[in-house]
């Protein structure tokens, strides 16, 4: 697929007056309770939009709603903070990263956190059925490895090596839980490294993001990695524009 619309909008950004700290820690703000909603709405979480701007923004707590979806909520807006000091610093990734990004996903999880799982586990509507846990640490570092080679070997766009990145690791499954919200925020934090915005996978969209595994794993599949570069890029594109209609119409003032 072609990625000159991504460039061109890059370039378009790169050519105005970049926002102030304080304009982007509103933005930034504004994306990380949108996100965290989103991801954690994927996963199951029962909090709405509004209930999750009112915990991270006010330290509300929702009643009737589970503790569990309260924490997860603070978990995931911790650890998207942890990731952009990472890319700011323009941290590699490695073993030691993804189980620092998963330990404050799972905070509510004591016994799990940032620790590889230790029993076979079933994706839940899925037939594909992650490899046995005493490969995981094995296939982790291998996948990592294989990573930085993918990032010089990638044809047209680093997002390649990405998309191939989180669909290789979210079929290791490493952890007994958090998997799709730890590998979103690495997906996120390689972005924000290559210079792109961080993308929000919409749980309004999550049908057509499902969809991009079972094209990955399906036996006519060849596993193509095409359909989640499509969504990412969608992503990608949404919030370069966004931030471009930002700077214009503060620049019309």
């Amino acid at each position: 697929m072609a990625y000159t619309k991504i460039e061109e909008l890059q370039k378009e950004l790169k050519a105005m007056r970049p926002l102030s700290p304080t304009e982007l820690k509103r933005i930034q703000e504004e994306f990380i309770i949108d996100d965290t909603y989103n991801s954690n709405a994927i996963e199951g979480n029962s909090l709405t939009l509004r209930e999750t701007a009112l915990i991270l923004k006010e330290g509300i707590t929702i009643g009737e709603k589970p503790l569990k979806d309260h924490l997860e909520a603070i978990g995931h807006r911790d650890a998207f903070e942890f990731v952009i000091s990472l890319a700011n610093a323009s941290a590699s990734l490695a073993e030691q990263t993804i189980k620092q990004i998963h330990s404050l996903v799972l905070m509510n999880d004591a016994t799990h956190k940032g620790i590889y799982r230790d029993v076979p586990i079933q994706i839940s509507g899925s037939a594909h059925t992650p490899p046995q846990p005493y490969m995981v640490p094995d296939l982790v570092e291998q996948l990592l490895a294989e990573y930085e080679q993918m990032k010089k070997d990638c044809p047209k766009s680093i997002i390649e090596a990405i998309a191939e990145f989180h669909l290789r690791f979210e079929d290791i499954h490493p952890f007994i839980d958090g998997n799709g919200r730890t590998g979103r925020l690495i997906m996120n934090f390689e972005l924000i490294k290559a210079g792109l915005l961080p993308v929000n996978i919409k749980y309004a969209d999550r049908k057509e993001y499902y969809e991009c595994f079972d094209a990955y794993f399906s036996p006519e599949g060849n596993r193509s990695s095409a359909k989640l570069c499509e969504l990412i890029s969608k992503y990608e594109e949404e919030e370069l524009e966004r931030y471009l209609d930002i700077l214009k119409s503060r620049k019309d003032k």
